[in-house]
């Protein structure tokens, strides 16, 4: 595809050289890397690179930030079917066929859509008022069965001023994790509960402030199951609860959750030595149909490069600023892409970029949360 007109192959090649972090870093204390270990950088994350050259060659592409008014409307029209199918399935046995099917094909591919609006209105993409964002997250979480959406926010946002963070970045497997789970029974282990550990991780990373937020979600979430239960019956609450398990475990659209950021490329020795400074690519695209499902979350270069356009402008961004994605890796297939990951023994638990230092925590730390920052 033909670069745009404003910008001169030569200086493309310049400004995607920049953008991945060609630049060698100096006066960094050296890493000790060792055989099979992750992929350590000094490199500056891609991201905010890339955005600074977008907007300096195609200024245009700052008017597709803002909120995106029809995300309420899926977002209630998920929560009735959710709502629906629980309802017309409270008697039927949870291990009866079609508890379970329903369950996996329209559960699971229905919580995976709330995960993901979640995902969308973290960076309050859903409404201008911050407060507006925090409620519908709520209201969104309701058929998740777990209260968990305003500790998302501080950690997802996180994930983006600090990728790849060593310590901040929640999103990486633990050493543990690497070192127990790298292999083909541990990497199907991990695929199949891989929900449990994207819940539990980040707690032992570190812990955000408990504010009022998080109490309204967890009291929202406990009167809505509660009110299930009582009126509806226990299948109907575990409707929910199996649609998250199952929506975060070997789903086709799970697949997102490691194909956004594990290595799928062959990194040859000299990337894999720090001091050369040699860019590693660490965060895949996707630009299949599952997309229609799951709020755009496969234009993931797009969205880590411009995390204030909503899901209906990403397509439009990449059409405008197509010759700094089109060289970029990308999956034909998440489901391929979760196959080869578990029976691929050169991609595994180990293939993420980390970096020692960089970024920073949302509210640069525990002790020094801004109350603004926790609660827009």
């Amino acid at each position: 595809m033909a670069g745009s007109s404003t910008a001169t192959p030569a200086s493309t090649s310049t400004v995607k050289s920049r953008v991945n972090g060609s630049a060698k870093k100096e006066g960094k204390e050296p890493l000790e890397i060792k055989e099979h270990d992750f992929f350590w950088t000094y490199t500056e994350e891609p991201h905010r690179t890339r955005r600074l050259a977008i907007i300096k060659a195609h200024p245009e592409v700052t008017k597709l930030c803002g909120p995106e008014p029809l995300t309420k409307y899926v977002v209630a029209g998920v929560v009735g079917l959710q709502v629906l199918l629980a309802y017309l399935l409270r008697d039927t046995p949870i291990l009866n066929w079609k508890y379970l099917a329903t369950a996996y094909v329209i559960g699971a591919t229905a919580n995976q859509n709330l995960f993901l609006a979640i995902h969308e209105i973290s960076h309050n993409l859903a409404f201008r008022s911050p407060m507006g964002n925090r409620l519908l997250a709520i209201f969104a979480n309701l058929p998740i069965g777990i209260p968990y959406s305003a500790s998302f926010r501080p950690y997802h946002l996180t994930h983006h001023k600090s990728l790849g963070v060593d310590g901040l970045d929640t999103d990486l497997p633990t050493a543990f994790e690497a070192i127990f789970l790298d292999s083909i029974l541990g990497k199907a282990f991990f695929a199949t509960f891989q929900i449990f550990f994207y819940a539990l991780r980040p707690m032992f990373i570190y812990r955000v402030p408990f504010t009022w937020i998080h109490l309204f979600n967890v009291l929202t979430q406990a009167a809505f199951d509660y009110a299930i239960y009582t009126y509806l019956g226990p299948n109907a609450l575990a409707y929910f609860i199996v649609s998250s398990f199952l929506a975060g475990s070997l789903h086709p659209l799970a697949a997102h959750f490691i194909a956004e950021h594990y290595v799928y490329e062959t990194v040859t020795p000299e990337q894999r030595d720090p001091d050369n400074a040699l860019p590693i690519p660490e965060t895949f695209s996707y630009y299949g149909p599952a997309n229609i499902l799951t709020y755009n979350v496969g234009l993931h270069n797009e969205h880590h490069d411009f995390p204030a356009v909503p899901w209906t402008r990403l397509h439009k961004l990449r059409d405008i600023a197509h010759e700094f994605y089109d060289d970029l890796p990308q999956h034909q297939s998440w489901t391929y892409a979760l196959w080869r990951f578990i029976w691929d023994e050169n991609v595994g638990m180990r293939c993420r970029v980390k970096r020692k230092e960089g970024g920073r925590m949302v509210g640069g730390g525990s002790s020094s949360w801004k109350q603004s920052e926790l609660e827009s």
